[in-house]
Formats: structure tokens, sequence, C-alpha cells
């Protein structure tokens, strides 16, 4: 069996400095403490989450995306989702958070319009 994997690759913006962060793998319970541990000290003012590479999120991806969202709303950061896969958007759409969190069609959308 193959170890899950998640890779995190992270560039900054031309446009208003935004962080860029690129998710590769999965977003799940055997990932989310190095999802957080990684993304919590971004000292970016908007971070723009590009989850196009996410294979497969679940509810444990969806706890450390609400969790990061709620440490950078409380820093006076901003945050938001960029180009989600099917999987990605029928898990959200369930947990009720299209309403919470920033959800863009795509990485540019997200990058011109922070949160």
């Amino acid at each position: 069996m193959q170890p899950v994997r998640l890779d995190l690759t992270t560039e900054s913006s031309s446009n208003n400095g935004a962080a860029i962060t690129r998710l590769e793998g999965r977003l799940s319970l055997e990932t989310v403490h190095y999802f957080i541990e990684t993304l919590r000290p971004e000292p970016a003012e908007h971070l723009v989450l590009d989850m196009s590479g996410v294979t497969f999120l679940d509810s444990a991806g969806v706890g450390a995306l609400v969790s990061l969202f709620v440490s950078r709303k409380h820093h006076g950061k901003t945050f938001a989702l960029a180009a989600l896969n099917p999987q990605g958007s029928a898990v959200l759409e369930v947990a009720g958070l299209f309403k919470l969190l920033p959800i863009f069609r795509s990485v540019e959308e997200a990058v011109a319009k922070p949160a």
C-alpha cells in the first residue's frame, strides 16, 4: 500500500501580494496535521488554496480547511479556495460550507477578489 501524501507548493502572486498554495494529493485524516502545521504560519495577507490537485477530501480535511479559515480571519487575514474538483465540491456542499468559505472556480478569480 502506498503512503497517503499531500504536497504543498506556495508561490507569490504579482496581484495584491497573495500567496497561492497548490495542493497535490489527499487532504484527509492522514495529512491534516501537516497541512495545518505548514499553512497556519503563512504570513501573506491573502492565501489562495489551489485545490485542483486534491484527489480526495474527507471530513478531517474539511475540518482543517475551516480551522485555517477561522485562524486567518482571527488574525485579520483572508483565505479562499479555488478550482475544487467535483468530489471536493460535493463534500463541501454536503457540509454546508459554500456559504461560509470563499470558494472560486479559478485561482485567478480567487486572487482578484480577496474575501
